[in-house]
């Protein structure tokens, strides 16, 4: 059984692309890519949920891991890769952050919920109103025929 897989991973390593692709230089940042991912996803949510320290570490370790992606030898394309998307992503989300806390966008934001607010609620009134009119003339019609 040793032997079988001796043989195996000699197959493996033998093979340049089977080599890559069984190595942490393809794996690491293969399974580093749900951070990227989870930021561009977020991009669609509130940005009173987003945590700016959080995102100044994570656009920090990007910018460190970058460098380091290509200090290795041999130089690690696909890792770069990932962290260079981990890092525009988090700096669109630091942005995002800055706007809704810094800039007006908190105020903006809630100033829009209470014109939806208010919106709603005066659809409301309305519907009732015309709930209130059909069965006063339901009503009507309904003494009409009994008579």
């Amino acid at each position: 059984m040793a032997a079988a897989l001796s043989a195996l991973n000699a197959k493996i390593r033998s093979h340049p692309y089977l080599s890559y692709f069984c190595s942490t230089h393809f794996w690491g940042p293969a399974s580093n890519f749900g951070i990227p991912l989870a930021a561009i996803a977020d991009f669609k949510k509130d940005p009173e949920l987003i945590s700016g320290r959080m995102t100044t570490a994570l656009t920090l370790y990007s910018a460190t891991f970058m460098r380091y992606s290509m200090a290795v030898t041999p130089r690690n394309y696909l890792l770069f890769a990932c962290h260079f998307i981990n890092f525009g992503s988090q700096a669109t989300q630091g942005v995002r952050f800055l706007q809704y806390w810094n800039y007006g966008g908190r105020e903006e934001a809630l100033k829009l919920r209470a014109q939806a607010k208010e919106s709603i609620e005066t659809a409301e009134k309305k519907g009732k109103n015309i709930l209130k009119q059909g069965q006063a003339e339901a009503m009507g019609v309904k003494d009409k025929v009994m008579k």
